[in-house]
């Protein structure tokens, strides 16, 4: 099985967001789930934990992003 791009989930202090997902979405992060249990023998009881490890990931791998915050970061320190 390939390596999925995700792994354990950090124990961290949430911030509760409501959010609706598209049916297909849902259905795909429950099978992910099941990779992902499959893959670290840790069952997920709750597929919804993979969302924020999921933008997580995706944010930390989005070089636009990465750039507009650098340089976000970088006005902020002249700035003070």
């Amino acid at each position: 099985m390939a390596k999925l791009k995700i792994g354990a989930l950090p124990n961290d202090k949430p911030v509760r967001v409501t959010i609706e997902l598209p049916a297909a979405v849902h259905r795909d992060l429950v099978a992910y789930a099941g990779a992902l249990a499959r893959e670290t023998g840790e069952p997920v009881n709750d597929p919804s934990k993979l969302i924020a490890p999921m933008l997580t990931r995706f944010m930390a791998t989005d070089r636009g992003f990465s750039k507009w915050r650098r340089a976000a970061h970088s006005s902020e320190t002249r700035e003070g």
